[in-house]
């Protein structure tokens, strides 16, 4: 009977201490629009336990330029992070992508930087609305994983899955603006212009 009792003890405080299965194996669902091109993509693109090839292919689609052909497969971590930061953040259904992947030719139009990492299909630039800019990129800069750019007077965040940086368009006290950020923000102008 005591032995019976401890087993049925254990149990129970492994039950609460290990993490669920379930959750971890729960399936990922994302809706995101291009802006440029107006391109979507809605539906799963994780089974819980790896990307899902199809959901990829569709998506690296979905995030590239107009015209690129073919598009470059777009880096899962950085769908990830998007994904955890939409999660987090409850931001609007569809996820309003500015840019994706970006051709060599489209990032030297917009002044973008040699080693961008939207050259490698690994950043997204999402639109957020104005009062949900700050909760978002919080979230992004706690998740500490890549880069994250906040354009507050442009009302987006880059995500990228990079080195951990993070860089701003002005608004905070404590840090001036680089020479690298204000080319960023140049380049965040050009893109914005291309795809209106």
């Amino acid at each position: 009977m005591r032995r019976a009792l401890l087993l049925g003890g254990a149990t129970a405080l492994a039950t609460l201490l290990l993490p669920s299965r379930s959750h971890a194996t729960q399936a990922r669902r994302l809706t995101l629009r291009h802006a440029g091109s107006g391109a979507r993509f809605e539906g799963i693109w994780h089974d819980g336990r790896a990307p899902d090839r199809s959901a990829m292919a569709e998506l690296s689609q979905v995030l590239a330029d107009p015209g690129a052909k073919p598009a470059r497969a777009f880096d899962p971590d950085a769908i990830e992070i998007v994904w955890q930061i939409a999660t987090r953040t409850r931001l609007d259904p569809v996820l309003d992508v500015h840019s994706g992947y970006r051709t060599p030719s489209v990032n030297r139009a917009v002044h973008g930087a040699g080693d961008s990492q939207h050259l490698r299909a690994s950043a997204l630039d999402i639109g957020v609305p104005a009062g949900r800019l700050p909760a978002v990129s919080e979230a992004a800069l706690k998740l500490a994983l890549g880069g994250v750019g906040v354009y507050r007077r442009r009302g987006f965040v880059h995500l990228d899955s990079g080195p951990v940086r993070h860089w701003s368009d002005g608004g905070t006290a404590r840090r001036t603006v680089s020479a690298r950020e204000r080319q960023l923000d140049r380049m965040a102008e050009a893109w914005q212009r291309g795809a209106r």
